[in-house]
């Protein structure tokens, strides 16, 4: 197979346990997002919009819905003969075989799928996590600082760092600490879960890591600490654009009504970095005369009668005409029924909301399960 200058490899395994029942049938990457995506469509888009032909995708945790949605990864431009999208769920060999253990372990255990692209540079990201961002640029910047790894940071406000892995760096921006979840942190710069490794380093830690009775295999907690005791260079790369990771109900959530926002961060729709999806062929929407619609996202195949605001309605959602959803997210064919109202609360696939119910009250964000018939006079949800 040709050879390739850079590759991704996309952790796209983990169970996501803190979003609740969102991430019961499916993995977390897999989880809808913003009224026609799914989370894994912006780092797949990112890979397709920076020129990223190749691309394997770590699988472990309920991956039927993911493969469903990439399929031969078609919208994305990734159905190539040479390279391409490969999906890579843990497998047995005559040695036997293993769950995936960590970070490390999984993309170990793909050594022989990045070794028929020989490539120069792997990019190793996070399929969970809601950005846009040009990895070509960031390679470059590892070309010119002549660095063994390069960690993309994110700036966090220092209330907040304690929950990130933070790089500590010189002025020339070289990584001299890393530190996980530090107590008291010694900066400000948030690791990404975005790494771009030359090929031949990379392949040499993960031997050694997978040779270690006493790791953890994983990236954060063994291969960066190391490579910095070793006396590698890695550099820290600053990003400056929105960067979310949606890994619990609130911060789903927000990064949803971030889309609502007045300056739009997340830039959905910009079409000089165009988000792709693989999508269901719906009929065009129906606005009735009498609804009221304000500051929402509704997705095509909707019938909407009654009144939606600051919310994200998915394909074939219906609302009657005495129904009104705030601050809320619908997933795909749900129906809302007369005398409904939906606060704050995301209402999960193929649900029916009976007339005269109360879900939400503004507060706390309620979830309602997927395929559920919420009956008359209920007022809740099950909680997150």
């Amino acid at each position: 197979m040709s050879k390739k200058n850079m590759i991704a490899m996309i952790l796209a395994g983990g169970q996501g346990s803190r979003l609740g029942i969102m991430t019961k049938n499916m993995a977390k990457p897999a989880v809808p997002f913003g009224a026609k995506y799914r989370i894994i469509d912006f780092v797949l888009s990112n890979c397709s919009n920076s020129g990223i032909d190749a691309v394997g995708i770590l699988t472990q945790y309920k991956p039927q819905m993911l493969n469903s949605h990439i399929g031969i990864g078609s919208p994305w431009d990734l159905d190539r003969v040479h390279g391409g999208v490969a999906m890579l769920p843990p497998y047995m060999t005559e040695q036997g075989g293993d769950w995936y253990k960590g970070t490390a372990n999984a993309v170990y255990q793909n050594l022989s799928f990045m070794e028929q692209y020989d490539p120069n540079y792997v990019l190793l990201l996070s399929g969970d996590h809601i950005y846009k961002m040009n990895y070509r640029k960031m390679l470059k910047e590892h070309i010119k600082k002549g660095a063994d790894a390069t960690i993309a940071v994110i700036d966090v406000p220092l209330k907040e760092a304690s929950r990130f892995g933070i790089m500590n760096t010189n002025e020339e921006g070289t990584i001299i600490e890393f530190e996980e979840k530090p107590k008291n942190p010694k900066s400000t710069l948030a690791s990404m879960g975005i790494y771009i490794f030359s090929y031949d380093k990379l392949k040499k830690y993960l031997i050694d890591d997978a040779n270690d009775p006493d790791s953890q295999y994983d990236f954060g907690k063994n291969i960066i600490p190391k490579m910095i005791n070793d006396g590698n260079k890695l550099i820290a790369y600053k990003f400056e654009g929105y960067w979310k990771d949606v890994g619990t109900v609130e911060s789903y959530w927000e990064a949803n009504m971030d889309l609502l926002s007045e300056n739009n961060a997340v830039r959905l729709f910009d079409n000089s970095w165009k988000l792709y999806t693989e999508t269901g062929i719906w009929p065009a929407q129906h606005i009735g005369e009498n609804a009221k619609l304000k500051n929402c996202l509704v997705s095509e195949g909707c019938e909407i009668y009654g009144e939606v605001e600051n919310s994200i309605i998915f394909p074939g959602v219906k609302i009657a005409e005495k129904a009104r959803i705030v601050n809320s997210i619908i997933m795909e064919n749900c129906t809302i029924e007369n005398q409904v109202i939906v606060n704050k609360s995301i209402v999960l696939e193929n649900s029916l909301i009976k007339s005269n119910n109360i879900v939400g009250d503004g507060e706390e964000i309620v979830l309602v399960d997927a395929n559920s018939i919420v009956e008359p006079n209920y007022y809740g949800g099950a909680k997150k």
